[in-house]
C-alpha cells in the first residue's frame, strides 16, 4: 500500500496520475468551500453588514437631529457622504479579523498541514484565499455601502443637507467604501499568513489601522502634515472622502498607495509560506 512516507508518491503525485491534478480552480474551489462553511465567516461577515449600514444610518440621523447646533465650521466641513458611510470604520474590524482567520484558524487547528499537503506548492493557496476573501468581501461590503448611503441620505434629508449619487465624487465615493473594506481583507490575509498567529495578526493589523494614526496625530502639525497622508488607513481612507482637507491625498492615488502596501505583504507573505514549514 502507497503510503505519504517512504519510497511511495506523495499524494500529489497520486492525485495527478488519478487525473485530479492540482489547479488553481480546483484550489479557488476548496477556499470558497472553507469560507461558507464555517460559522465564524457568518458571524463576521454579518457583523461588517450590520456595522456599516446600522452605524452609518445612526450617524446620519443623529447628525440631521443636532444639525441646528452645528457650528459653521462643522457646517462647511460636513461631508454627507462620509457621514452615511461612517461604519465602515468599525467594520473593518470585523473585515480585519476574518482576512487574519483565513491562515491563522487553520494554523491554529492544525488543518494547514492537510492544506499544504493537498497543495504542495503553497503559492495557489495564498492566491485563492485572497482571491476568494476579496471578492466576497467586495459584493457584500459595497451593497452594504449603498444601503448605508441610501439610509443614511433619507436621514439627512429631514434638513436639506443630503447629496445624490450624481454629485461630483459621491459615486466614487460609495464604491470606495466596498474597495477599502476589500484591500483590508487582503491585508489581514496576508498578515494571517506572515505571522501564523490570530492574535498576533490582529494587533499588527489594528495597530496599523488604528493605533499608528492616534500616536502620528499628537505630532507636531507640520509632521502630521507630512505623514499622515501616507499612512494606510489615511491613504486608503481617501477613496470614500468627498469633502478633503488639503493634505490629504486625492482619491485614487491614496488608494492606490493602500493598494502598494498591501501588495507589498502579499510578496512578503507567499516569500515566507514557500520558505518555511507548515
Amino acid at each position: 500500500m502507497t503510503t505519504l512516507t517512504g519510497v511511495g508518491p506523495g499524494r500529489g503525485e497520486l492525485t495527478a496520475k488519478a487525473g485530479y491534478g492540482v489547479t488553481q480552480r480546483r484550489v479557488l474551489l476548496s477556499e470558497w468551500t472553507k469560507l461558507r462553511s464555517l460559522r465564524s465567516t457568518l458571524f463576521s461577515l454579518l457583523a461588517a453588514i450590520v456595522f456599516v449600514v446600522a452605524l452609518g444610518i445612526l450617524i446620519s440621523w443623529a447628525q440631521a437631529s443636532h444639525w441646528d447646533q452645528a457650528s459653521q465650521i462643522d457646517r462647511l466641513t460636513f461631508d454627507p457622504t462620509n457621514t452615511s458611510l461612517s461604519g465602515v470604520f468599525l467594520a473593518q474590524l470585523a473585515i480585519g479579523v476574518l482576512g487574519v482567520l483565513m491562515f491563522s484558524g487553520e494554523y491554529g487547528t492544525g488543518m494547514i498541514r492537510a492544506t499544504i499537503t493537498a497543495v504542495p506548492h503553497r503559492l495557489p493557496v495564498l492566491w485563492a484565499k485572497s482571491i476568494v476573501f476579496a471578492v466576497v468581501t467586495f459584493v457584500l461590503m459595497t451593497v452594504s455601502s449603498f444601503v448605508a448611503f441610501f439610509g443614511g441620505q433619507a436621514m439627512l434629508s429631514s434638513k436639506h443637507i443630503e447629496t445624490t449619487l450624481g454629485h461630483s465624487g459621491v459615486l466614487t465615493a460609495v464604491v470606495g467604501g466596498g474597495l477599502y473594506l476589500t484591500v483590508v481583507a487582503l491585508l489581514g490575509v496576508a498578515l494571517g499568513a506572515l505571522v501564523r498567529s490570530t492574535a498576533g495578526g490582529i494587533a499588527i493589523l489594528f495597530g496599523v489601522l488604528l493605533i499608528l494614526p492616534l500616536i502620528v496625530n499628537f505630532l507636531p502639525s507640520s509632521w502630521y502634515d507630512n505623514i499622515d497622508p501616507y499612512l494606510p488607513s489615511s491613504a486608503g481612507q481617501a477613496v470614500f472622502a468627498v469633502v478633503r482637507d488639503s493634505s490629504s491625498m486625492a482619491p485614487w492615488t491614496g488608494f492606490a498607495l493602500f493598494c502598494g502596501y498591501a501588495a507589498v505583504l502579499l510578496a512578503a507573505a507567499a516569500v515566507v509560506l514557500r520558505r518555511r514549514d507548515a
